[in-house]
């Protein structure tokens, strides 16, 4: 989504990566086998053979099990560059690549998604503009959100402004449902120049790496 109107500004960058907002806007999980609770000890001896199994024992084709919406540990990125030239961020090869009329480009594999927009002529974002400004609008015009926080974080191109929120997918053109994500919404300024990448998938999808990976590779050209 495109906010540059509610800051009377010109086009403007955004990388969304709808991964899911990770808000975070990103989330993991983790799993822990747990013994158990038995009655009165007895021998080992005295339990049918079947009993004697240790209770940590775990099936190891269920350990690396992936929720739905987690994007591959083996996933490849490719650096994409800009319409205007302005900025670098790397992207999943292989996702869908949609271009808007006002220079956004939206990149897709399923609910999770990168969204990436540059818009000119804008002062610095902050954490106070982004609650004073951006977050109504997005309320307005986002279904289903719900604010997680707005930060300011530190990445290798520099530092961002970070909201994280809630929304709901547009529908399933198969089955029509809809499901939560988790969106991630960073804001980099330099020159008058805002690059705004958002992230997003399934919520409680695993893709902070992935998501790390895309914002940490972020630079102005």
């Amino acid at each position: 989504m495109s906010l540059g109107s509610q800051r009377g500004a010109s086009p403007r960058i955004v990388v969304v990566l709808l991964l899911g907002f990770g808000i975070t806007a990103c989330t993991g999980s983790g799993k822990q086998a747990t013994a158990p609770t038995t009655g009165p000890a007895t021998s080992a001896a005295s339990r049918p053979a079947a009993q004697s199994a240790t209770a940590s024992s775990v099936d190891p084709s269920t350990a690396d099990v992936n929720s739905a919406g987690d994007i591959p540990d083996n996933q490849a990125f490719v650096a994409f560059t800009d319409t205007a030239g302005a900025f670098t961020v790397k992207v999943p090869e292989g996702w869908s690549r949609t271009d808007a009329a006002n220079r956004s480009v939206r990149f897709t594999d399923n609910f999770n998604a990168i969204e990436l927009d540059l818009i000119s002529g804008v002062n610095a974002p902050s954490e106070q503009s982004a609650l004073a400004t951006e977050i109504p609008a997005m309320q307005a015009s986002t279904a289903g959100f719900e604010l997680h926080n707005v930060t300011t974080v530190q990445r290798t191109g520099g530092q961002a402004i970070l909201i994280a929120y809630h929304a709901t997918s547009a529908a399933n053109a198969v089955s029509g449902k809809t499901i939560t994500l988790a969106v991630e919404r960073y804001e980099f300024w330099a020159g008058g120049n805002e690059a705004v990448v958002t992230v997003s998938g399934p919520l409680n999808a695993d893709n902070v790496d992935p998501w790390r990976t895309v914002t940490d590779s972020f630079a102005w050209a």
